[in-house]
């Protein structure tokens, strides 16, 4: 199961016994989270039209898992003391596949948040996992070949249409702030080694957008080794740079 994604590129890792757990008592599950990635595809000009928000790519994944069963929850964990309420926390997790036995699979999306947002599903899934309330916390992000490729995927877009200043990018719809569009100038206008405008604009705009202090998979597995969430048994995927299509 889920080898047609590691054929494709995908980084699978199961922690704390995931694997076992989602073969032997989930095998829908995962067939359907490999059905709804097989299918996923962001052209480029989503990823430079969202600006770095959440690409058209996974939105449409989002309604995908919605429709197979995987739905936006909430959990509310209360705790009484001699009929007293001392403490009630609520969890809300976007993805939630529940089955009737009374179990659950938590999945959180993370293409491009702040990367503490990973402490955040990790401590939600372990808290969650303690109170029995899901068995397995997934994490999908950006994974490490489209982290690194990223800046030449932004550079073909600007190749392909052609772009070299900054009209050219208000034509197709992009409108940088004053602060980018001074440094991109001072790099394309220095004296000594200049850029092309075109490598100027794409590595300010994934320096920008896609740093490395969002949500992507060095920032995942940085937080896994540390014990972050430990022990819920979690399953990440890391989506590959083959998922980026172009005209």
């Amino acid at each position: 199961m889920l080898e047609n994604l590691r054929n494709r590129g995908f980084q699978i890792e199961f922690h704390s016994h995931a694997w076992a757990i989602l073969s032997v008592d989930f095998p829908e599950a995962l067939t359907e989270l490999s059905e709804a990635l097989e299918g996923l595809a962001i052209p480029i000009d989503e990823i430079i039209g969202s600006g770095g928000g959440e690409a058209k790519g996974t939105q449409r994944l989002r309604r995908t898992l919605s429709e197979l069963g995987w739905k936006k929850a909430n959990f509310e964990i209360r705790k009484t003391i001699n009929g007293l309420e001392r403490e009630s926390i609520s969890h809300e997790i976007d993805h939630v596949r529940h089955f009737p036995d009374g179990k659950a699979l938590a999945l959180e999306i993370e293409w491009n948040n702040k990367d503490p947002f990973f402490d955040r599903d990790l401590e939600n899934f372990k808290r969650l996992h303690a109170e029995g309330a899901i068995s397995v916390g997934v994490i999908v992000t950006r994974g490490a070949t489209l982290q690194d490729r990223m800046k030449e995927l932004v550079r073909r877009y600007a190749v392909q249409r052609g772009v070299s200043s900054f009209d050219d990018l208000r034509n197709l719809g992009l409108n940088p702030t004053n602060r980018q569009e001074d440094t991109v100038l001072r790099r394309v206008g220095r004296d000594k080694n200049p850029v092309a405008f075109r490598e100027a604009w794409a590595d300010q705009f994934v320096s920008d957008k896609f740093g490395a202090a969002t949500t992507h998979w060095r920032k995942l597995e940085d937080r896994v080794q540390r014990g972050v969430g430990n022990p819920c048994p979690l399953l990440l995927i890391g989506l590959p740079d083959t998922i980026v299509t172009f005209d």
